[in-house]
């Protein structure tokens, strides 16, 4: 099968995927000449290309909706396609208030391409994000990427080095550091010293699921399975149901390795601990100011390292089920004493524990709780949940408005996709940025590494290289399928 370069509708995409078996080959692409974003004036509406429009991709999609025109849609599954394209009012509009759907593309370059397009968001799976990141900047795109934003460490490098020579506005979706009553308060709290001194954390990022022996498949017809892979190895589709639907109806494959379900290959991601561990191991880090060039552990000891599958040499031996671990405690040590524990479960729940000097807090998506957190005025609700800033009065003076402000890089809180929009108009940081987010996903990937190996792994964050073990190393990069390779 070509690879289509022309601007896709459903009939021809499907009729074009029929072969999905076939051999498609991305051929490596090099923008001539990186054209440079149009001048903005503070009141244009920026025009954005949506890169992968799945179930997470169309809900950002949803969120910039309003915040920007959505002028183009790109994905390999013409499902997606369709309903990005003519169900959920995604465009602009036109001067009688009408809504122009997007163009809908399956490749991402022709989106690459058009000089009208100023920002992409790329919300593919994890194993496609730094190729078109890195080739969304050359073609001089602002991008926001959902978080895992890596695969490796090396990728870490690669995107690194990307950012700093095209020097384009660049945001990760990790929404939680917009969460003013609670992650953005517990970070305060720990940076202002409630809690003293910090000596131990546990991040719990659950585990991940398991499943039997799932069956060869055939492609469905909507789905290039070829492109799908991209740089991972080529294996045959294995899916307990055809693919279709929306996630959890009968339609949508219980096990599969496409979709949301690639999450639980080691192929394609590195299950919980990119998943999860992106938000909460960046959490832990940012409270503890362990995020800038050089930071972070300097160990990574599996005290728990459990998987669905048997494992040799850090490789599963059987290929038609999930293998991401699904049970785990990751003993992470820095340098100045603190001690990090990843795991799997806690009886705290999801969520981050900061134990101090002074006494402990527990964080989640749900609530801030602690009784250093009722000290200094803090409240949960009837429900043991949050409460909103402007009603905690004592909080109000022991953290004022002015601090946030500061942790927010200088600029209002608010969403991220409305802060990343501020800041490609206004300049300065995102509240997510890259340096940031690849300190943790560092972190995320080492952790990855110990358990596949079930051994510990030495680490040297100022040289971001593993101390005395070859083996380990290896794990550090990925082979890529030839056609598929990053720009470097």
């Amino acid at each position: 099968m070509t690879f289509d370069s022309t601007k896709s509708t459903r009939r021809s995409f499907l009729q074009s995927s029929a072969g999905a078996a076939t051999t498609a080959i991305v051929t490596p692409y090099i923008f001539s000449s990186a054209q440079p974003v149009r001048a903005q004036a503070p009141s244009d509406r920026l025009r954005m290309g949506c890169i992968g429009v799945g179930s997470m991709g169309k809900g950002d999609a949803g969120g910039f909706n309003r915040l920007v025109d959505i002028v183009a849609v790109c994905d390999v599954d013409a499902s997606h396609l369709d309903e990005a394209q003519n169900k959920f009012g995604f465009g602009k509009k036109d001067a009688d208030g009408k809504t122009i759907p997007p163009d809908a593309y399956k490749d991402y370059r022709k989106v690459l391409e058009r000089q009208d397009i100023d920002v992409v968001s790329v919300v593919t799976v994890d194993h496609w994000h730094v190729k078109i990141a890195i080739e969304a900047l050359q073609a001089g795109k602002h991008v926001f990427c959902q978080k895992p934003l890596t695969l490796t460490v090396e990728e870490n490098k690669l995107i690194r080095a990307a950012c700093k020579k095209y020097n384009k506005t660049f945001t990760v979706g990790t929404q939680q550091r917009t969460e003013v009553e609670r992650f953005m308060t517990a970070v305060l709290m720990i940076q202002k010293g409630f809690l003293g001194d910090i000596k131990h954390i546990v991040a719990d990022i659950g585990g991940s699921p398991t499943c039997g022996a799932i069956p060869k498949a055939e492609v469905p017809a909507e789905l290039d399975w070829e492109l799908w892979q991209g740089q991972t190895p080529s294996v045959e589709y294995i899916a307990t149901s055809q693919m279709g639907g929306e996630r959890g109806k009968a339609a949508w494959p219980v096990n599969s390795r496409t979709h949301y379900e690639y999450r639980w290959w080691y192929e394609y991601s590195g299950g919980k601990f990119t998943d999860w561990g992106a938000h909460h191991i960046d959490i832990a880090l940012w409270a503890i100011d362990q995020q800038k060039d050089g930071d972070g552990p300097v160990s990574f000891n599996p005290i728990i390292a459990e998987h669905p599958v048997e494992f040799k040499d850090g490789y599963p031996v059987q290929t038609d089920r999930y293998n991401s671990s699904h049970k785990f405690d990751i003993e992470c040590k820095f340098a100045n004493g603190i001690v990090m524990n990843v795991v799997s479960h806690s009886p705290d729940g999801n969520g981050v524990l900061f134990e101090g000097t002074k006494g402990k807090i527990h964080v989640s998506r749900g609530r801030l709780k602690g009784k250093p957190f009722e000290d200094i005025g803090g409240k949960l609700n009837d429900r043991g949940g949050s409460v909103a800033y402007r009603d905690m009065p004592e909080l109000q003076k022991a953290l004022p408005w002015e601090d946030y402000v500061k942790l927010f890089k200088g600029k209002q809180p608010e969403g991220h996709k409305q802060n990343f929009i501020r800041c490609i108009k206004e300049g300065g940081l995102t509240i997510s940025d890259v340096t940031s987010h690849l300190q943790t996903m560092n972190s995320c990937h080492l952790c990855c590494i110990a358990a596949r190996l079930n051994r510990e792994i030495k680490w040297d964050p100022k040289t971001e290289t593993i101390v005395g073990d070859a083996n380990a190393s290896t794990f550090l990069s990925r082979e890529r399928r030839k056609g598929y390779e990053i720009p470097s």
